[in-house]
């Protein structure tokens, strides 16, 4: 089948999608030309995308199955989960409670038409599509709401998508409304794009790229950050640190200076609980 052939519904295949492109990183094939060469553009700056790309997917899949395994946590919303790749959420966390809830959501029309590769058989997992700078839609939705219980500890996976999201929209605003919603106990996992560090030009065509999505690109600094944890307490990133945001490369590391990659310093993040 020709890439033409296989545009789903409402995908515009000329112009890029930031979940596509990550998802070409990754290795996937749920991309268009426009993406491949939108993700080529920012590699031919630097050698370290894929493993940027990477070191946020091992964070995201480290933090989803030590929530499943050491905190109990049982139920899962994973806001700009992007297209499926291996080890999605409920892969990790099923692996360890086969009965975990998963509840997708992405803005890309691309999730929702690939959405048996996110599904499991077994009414354990749900997509939805849905815009996070609306929160009133997402947390009414009637399929989050048949499978998330807002009454017991949740996680709430928010990795690799608030850098999409302008200071007009207020992004700490719309994570401080997610987290009013969840339980005590529950816990916020976050990773975000950075520039601190890196280098201007590498930014700056960053920039450029993303300008051609439907939104745009916006790092931001440790301190922006370290915003969206306002009130809720840091996990450690690993023994023997303090509760910190970090590069998200160190988060559960077993050897931290091993982990402290070119890569992992394009990212900040934390896990944290709300108390």
């Amino acid at each position: 089948m020709s890439e033409a052939e296989r545009v789903p519904p409402g995908v515009d295949p000329t112009t890029p999608s930031p979940a596509r492109i990550y998802d070409y990183v990754l290795g996937g094939t749920h991309n268009f030309a426009v993406d491949r060469a939108a993700a080529e553009r920012i590699g031919a700056q630097t050698p370290d995308l894929q493993d940027a790309a990477w070191v946020n997917r091992s964070f995201h899949q480290r933090a989803a199955r030590w929530l499943a395994a050491e905190r109990g946590i049982s139920q899962f919303i994973d806001l700009g989960s992007g297209l499926p790749v291996p080890g999605n959420t409920h892969d990790v966390v099923q692996a360890v409670e086969p009965r975990a809830r998963v509840l997708y959501v992405d803005i890309d029309a691309m999730v929702r038409a690939y959405a048996a590769e996110l599904l499991a058989d077994d009414g354990t997992t749900a997509v939805i599509t849905a815009d996070l700078r609306d929160p009133d839609s997402v947390l009414g939705d009637p399929e989050l709401r048949g499978l998330i219980d807002f009454s017991q500890p949740a996680a709430l996976l928010v990795t690799a998508v608030l850098q999409f999201v302008s200071d007009e929209a207020d992004p700490w605003g719309l994570i401080e409304r997610y987290v009013s919603m969840l339980a005590p106990g529950s816990y916020l996992v976050l990773s975000h794009v950075t520039y601190e560090g890196l280098p201007p030009s590498l930014v700056q065509t960053g920039r450029d790229v993303y300008a051609r999505t439907a939104g745009g690109i916006y790092p931001r600094s440790r301190a922006d950050v370290e915003r969206f944890f306002t009130g809720l307490e840091i996990v450690p990133p690993y023994e023997g640190a303090e509760p910190a945001v970090t590069h998200i490369g160190l988060w559960g590391a077993e050897d931290p200076d091993m982990a402290d990659s070119d890569g992992s310093r394009w990212w900040f993040g934390a896990v944290a609980r709300r108390p």
